[in-house]
């Protein structure tokens, strides 16, 4: 705790060079969630420089154009950091995988280094393992280039160190004022999913899943929250299905979202490669029972028995069970929920906040390339998973998965 004779604090600028909330997705709704953190920190002044800049007239309307739209947002977004990150102490950047790494954080990691300013790369994408095989360069990049590569989760840092590219863990952070938790007594077969409509994501095994629930269950709702290019094809599978009571929500905006949570009772997402989901820290917070793949980084959240159930990928007679196994076993579904959501005091604000203040700092100190110091609180496992087995119950009729080991690297 500092007090009036403590010297000044340097208040450290962060510029968070990410997808504004135009491009709607995980990482967009992370960095304005760190903005927002961050707004009267007496540390750090933090600011956006959007990957997608929006160019003025007549040139915006190029932005329609597929192929033109990238041309047009390089033009704009190069010159955006060169003015920008020069006022910066500290440049961080959010990134993904394959063309993406090219376009959006390579230019500003280019930039950063050509004006002398450290470099926090804050990599995201559940598709690292192939992305870091196939491309040496993002190898090299992340391994020369980059003063501190940071990641959300224990299974993105066990990815990475198998490439020998070292990281930090600072976990993702959820609002538990916004994200309210209700015990649901009673449980209804009222399903969520909240992701969007492209091909990792996998939104076709749900419907599929649906419909198996809704032959035994014709009460059952499903609502599907999102957009994408599968839209079309989500759509003509619900009709080939004879689904009732599918609502397609589409797209909303992040400040609106916590009312579908609310209103639900059952989550459901079957994605084939994801890392470590904000969809199911929100339905944690938020006191629904949760149905997942257990895929990527996701068991690493997620025990199966312990705070949700899992099932393999693109297996959705697996996970018509599960849940059959949360509507006809309320009390168990109600044990999970409230196991899940003991989990979420570790994706709060004040243990990420500790986590970026370590990771800004480091690279103040240290050279680029140096051995990491460093670390943040993030356990390898949700902390309720430490002791003791999983939660005994009737949704270990079901299997899906295995119970995972907490020190095996899923």
């Amino acid at each position: 705790m500092r007090d009036a004779h403590d010297p000044p604090l340097h208040i450290l600028r962060i510029a968070i060079v990410a997808a504004s909330l135009r491009i709607l997705g995980g990482q967009a709704v992370q960095a304005q969630r760190l903005l927002d953190a961050w707004k009267g920190d007496p540390e750090i002044d933090a600011w956006l420089v959007p990957i997608n800049p929006v160019p003025p007239r007549p040139f915006d309307a190029l932005l329609s154009v597929k192929y033109a739209r990238t041309i047009v947002t390089q033009l704009w977004y190069w010159p955006l950091l060169a003015r920008e990150l020069r006022r910066a102490d500290v440049v961080h950047v959010f990134s993904a995988s394959y063309s993406s790494f090219l376009l959006a954080p390579l230019p500003a990691i280019v930039i950063a280094t050509l004006l002398g300013r450290p470099v926090v790369l804050n990599y995201h994408s559940g598709e690292a393992p192939d992305h870091l095989r196939r491309s040496a360069f993002a190898r090299r990049v992340m391994r020369r280039w980059v003063d501190v590569n940071v990641v959300p989760s224990a299974f993105l840092r066990d990815v990475l160190a198998s490439f020998g590219i070292p990281s930090l863990a600072v976990p993702n952070t959820i609002d538990l004022q916004e994200f309210v938790y209700r015990v649901r007594d009673p449980l209804r077969p009222r399903i969520l999913s909240t992701r969007n409509f492209e091909p990792l994501y996998n939104v076709a095994a749900v419907l599929r899943a649906f419909a198996r629930v809704q032959a035994r269950r014709a009460d059952a709702t499903l609502t599907l929250v999102g957009s994408g290019s599968r839209e079309p094809a989500l759509r003509a599978l619900a009709t080939h299905l004879n689904l009732r009571h599918v609502t397609f929500a589409g797209r909303v905006p992040p400040s609106d979202i916590h009312r579908y949570y609310a209103e639900a009772d059952i989550y459901v997402q079957t994605p084939a490669i994801d890392n470590m989901p904000l969809s199911v820290l929100e339905a944690f917070a938020s006191g629904l029972p949760v149905v997942s793949t257990g895929v990527g980084g996701v068991p690493t959240i997620l025990t199966h028995g312990v705070h949700g159930l899992l099932a393999p990928a693109d297996a959705d007679e697996a996970v018509a069970a599960h849940v059959m196994t949360l509507l006809e076993s309320p009390v168990y579904a109600r044990q999970l929920a409230a196991a899940a959501r003991g989990t979420c005091t570790g994706y709060e604000w004040p243990v990420a906040r500790e986590g970026w203040l370590a990771a800004y700092r480091s690279v103040m100190t240290r050279g680029r390339g140096a051995d990491l110091e460093v670390r943040s609180d993030i356990p390898e496992y949700p902390p309720d998973a430490r002791g003791g087995g999983p939660l005994r119950g009737p949704g270990r009729l079901h299997g899906g998965v295995p119970d995972p080991s907490p020190h095996e690297s899923v």
